[in-house]
């Protein structure tokens, strides 16, 4: 059997096992709403925190890239420049989406 076969069925076994965690009542739901609102500022912040760090080490590799590529041929510099500045503003974005995201996860209740 493939890898992924495996992999999909202990995928599905997982999800079907998991069923019962969704059978409780709206109701019934005690104590476990407030242990879940403590630790949700502390699940965004982790989650923040690898978003910015993804987003430092690709715009520290664009940047890198385009300082050898500008080093290796000077002709293509203002290209290079412009392509780079591009792709660290699409970086940007994708992180601040991340912080909306967790403003919008860790919203006040």
């Amino acid at each position: 059997m493939s890898r992924f076969r495996m992999l999909l069925f202990a995928v599905v076994g997982i999800l079907m096992s998991s069923m019962s965690v969704f059978a409780q009542a709206a109701g019934e739901a005690g104590d476990n709403a407030s242990s879940v609102s403590k630790y949700r500022a502390l699940a965004a912040g982790v989650g923040f925190a690898i978003a910015v760090f993804g987003g430092a080490i690709g715009q520290s590799r664009i940047g890198a890239s385009a300082c050898e590529g500008a080093a290796r041929n000077p002709g293509a510099a203002g290209r290079i420049q412009t392509m780079m500045i591009l792709g660290l503003a699409l970086i940007e974005s994708l992180v601040l989406f991340a912080l909306l995201v967790i403003f919008a996860v860790v919203k006040p209740s």
